[in-house]
């Protein structure tokens, strides 16, 4: 297990606060913060399918 000193979810949190001052997010903006923010999989795949279905963007970029 990786040991930081952030809380857990704070690079999540600070992922949906940069996507939200982008503006409307795309498939691609969610890959960028994924690696900005050093996001797990899954908390990536959270961005995907909340942002995704604001969106109307599919799951997965292509």
């Amino acid at each position: 297990m990786r040991q930081t000193i952030t809380p857990k979810h704070e690079n999540l949190r600070r992922a949906v606060q940069w996507l939200s001052d982008l503006g409307p997010a795309t498939p691609a903006s969610i890959n960028e913060a994924s690696i900005r923010f050093d996001l797990s999989p899954e908390d990536e795949q959270f961005l995907l399918t909340h942002f995704g279905e604001a969106t109307g963007a599919p799951d997965r970029p292509t």
